[in-house]
C-alpha cells in the first residue's frame, strides 16, 4: 500500500466516489469524522458498503477505523466484520496490550461470521495519546494480524494542550517529530509497514509532496490521505522510480555475482550489505505494484 484514504462511513456518495480515487486502500471511518448521533447510521452504512463490494480482486483494500478501546464503542463497531473488511484501523492504540485486546475481539467476530481466524488484519495508530509514546516499542510479537503502524498529531496535540503542532512553515514541532520517529522505529521493530500521517492542508499539493518525499526518505513506505485529491501525489512519491529500480537491481545483481562479498563497487560507488537490504525492499515494493 502507498496511499490510504480516509472516507466518512456515514456517506454513501463519498464512499462511492472514493472507489475511483486511485487509493490503494480506503479507511472507512467510524471515529473522528462521525458525530455521536450518527455512529449507528455510519455502522449500518459501512456494513452495507462492505457487503456490496465483497471479495472482488480489483478494488482498493478496505479498512474500517473503529472507535478506540476506551470508548466502549468498539464492540458495536466490530459488527462490520460481517462485511469481510481487509482490516481494522485501531485509533489511540497504546502498545502491544491494546493489540492483544483487539485481536481477541476480532477472533470472536470472525468465528461468529464464519471467517477464518486472522482474516482481518490491523493497522494501529500509535501516537495519539501521551501514554502511547512510551509504549511504541511493545508492538513486536503482539499479534500476527498487525500489518502497519501509523501515527497522528492532532489528537496528541490536544492531549498535550499544545496551541499548534506545526510551525509557521508547516513543519512539525519537536514533540510530533518525536512521535513520528517512534512510529517509524516501532514499525521496523514489529516488521510492519510504516505509514506516515495525514497532511491536513489538502489543497497544498506542493506541501504534501514535500512532506511525502521526506517521509519516503526517512523510511516510511505509505501515507494517509484525507482528500481524494491527495492520492495521485502520494502514489507517485511512494512508487519507486525507474532510476531507483535500476539502481536496486544493479546492487542485487552485484551481490549475487559475488555472494561472499561484504562490499561491491558499481560505477565508482561502494555498496555494502545494508544497501543490499534496501535494494531488496525497493524491488519488493515494485513487485507488489505489478
Amino acid at each position: 500500500m502507498r496511499s490510504l484514504l480516509f472516507v466518512p462511513g456515514d456517506s454513501d456518495s463519498k464512499l462511492a466516489k472514493a472507489q475511483a480515487s486511485g487509493a490503494d486502500a480506503l479507511i472507512v471511518d467510524l471515529e473522528d469524522s462521525i458525530s455521536a448521533e450518527r455512529k449507528a447510521h455510519a455502522r449500518a452504512t459501512t456494513l452495507a458498503f462492505l457487503k456490496s463490494l465483497g471479495p472482488a480482486t480489483r478494488r482498493p483494500r478496505l479498512f474500517v477505523r473503529v472507535n478506540g478501546l476506551a470508548t466502549g464503542l468498539t464492540d458495536a463497531d466490530l459488527e462490520v466484520v460481517a462485511g469481510r473488511p481487509d482490516g481494522i484501523v485501531l485509533p489511540k492504540a497504546e502498545g502491544g496490550a491494546a493489540l492483544v485486546h483487539l485481536d481477541a475481539k476480532l477472533a470472536v467476530h470472525e468465528a461468529q461470521h464464519g471467517l477464518p481466524d486472522g482474516h482481518v488484519r490491523v493497522v494501529a495508530l500509535t501516537t495519539e495519546t501521551a501514554k502511547a509514546l512510551f509504549l511504541a516499542g511493545t508492538y513486536a510479537g503482539a499479534s500476527t494480524r498487525l500489518i502497519g503502524l501509523t501515527w497522528g498529531a492532532e489528537d496528541l496535540s490536544a492531549e498535550l494542550g499544545a496551541e499548534a503542532n506545526r510551525d509557521a512553515q508547516g513543519n512539525f514541532l519537536d514533540a510530533y517529530r518525536l512521535a513520528r520517529s517512534l512510529c517509524l522505529a516501532a514499525a521496523a521493530a514489529a516488521e510492519a509497514q510504516a505509514i506516515d500521517t495525514v497532511y491536513v492542508d489538502f489543497r497544498n499539493a506542493e506541501g504534501l509532496r514535500r512532506e511525502a518525499e521526506e517521509a519516503r526518505r526517512d523510511g516510511f513506505t505509505a501515507k494517509l490521505a484525507i482528500h481524494p485529491g491527495q492520492v495521485d501525489v502520494i502514489n507517485e512519491v511512494f512508487t519507486p522510480s525507474p532510476q531507483a529500480i535500476a539502481r536496486a537491481q544493479a546492487v542485487v545483481a552485484a551481490f549475487a555475482a559475488d555472494p561472499d562479498a561484504g562490499v561491491v563497487g558499481i560505477d565508482g560507488v561502494m555498496y555494502d550489505r545494508p544497501h543490499l537490504v534496501r535494494a531488496r525492499q525497493v524491488l519488493a515494493r515494485t513487485k507488489m505494484r505489478e
